[in-house]
């Protein structure tokens, strides 16, 4: 290993400034899709709809299913926080 790929390769600091990065463009983008969920969900009851549409979610799962079994849980959550637990 060269001196010149030692210089190269990110600090921990650095991949940790990243990640903090991450997190804050991430916890934006749920707090978000929360607000445009729940605005979605209103506006469909409010027309006479249902509270949720059972084939939109499990698209949304789905497509979170890619990220394996964790990623069903993670897009179970994102619904959650989108409409609220169902049945309270």
């Amino acid at each position: 290993m060269s001196a010149e790929t030692a210089t190269e390769a990110p600090t921990i600091d650095e991949l940790r400034h990243e990640i903090d990065r991450l997190d804050a463009e991430i916890l934006a983008a749920v707090k978000r899709r929360t607000e445009v969920s729940q605005a979605i969900g209103k506006a469909r009851m409010a027309s006479g709809g249902t509270r949720l549409v059972h084939s939109r979610e499990m698209k949304v799962i789905e497509r979170y299913s890619e990220l394996g079994p964790d990623g069903k849980d993670l897009a179970m959550l994102l619904l959650r926080l989108g409409r609220g637990r169902l049945g309270h």
